[in-house]
């Protein structure tokens, strides 16, 4: 699986790039027909301390790709809770895909 990084108003990071590799190489695991996953990281201003830190994650793969965002206090927690969201889409996608 391939991992394409993009930072849009954040320096690279290659200690957040080994954590989101660590997180993204999991899901891997599970789902072995994932082709490549383009991280997005980027920094908005929001009016919320909590908001703000924002990590975008689109998943290749054979048929629709998957995507999912999220928005926290730092990037760490923003890559959790985008794999937990697209680990949830694929049990979903391959959950149809035994029905047939």
């Amino acid at each position: 699986m391939d991992i394409i990084y993009e930072y849009d108003g954040v320096t690279a990071s290659q200690r957040l790039e080994s954590f989101a590799e660590e997180k993204l190489n999991k899901l891997h695991k599970k789902f072995d027909d994932i082709i490549r996953a383009d991280v997005f990281l980027k920094q908005e201003n929001t009016a919320s301390d909590e908001t703000g830190m924002i990590c975008n994650i689109r998943l290749s793969l054979p048929g629709p790709r998957i995507f999912a965002e999220a928005s926290n206090q730092n990037f760490e927690e923003s890559v959790i809770e985008s794999v937990s969201e697209l680990e949830r889409q694929l049990k979903k996608r391959k959950d149809k895909m035994k029905a047939y």
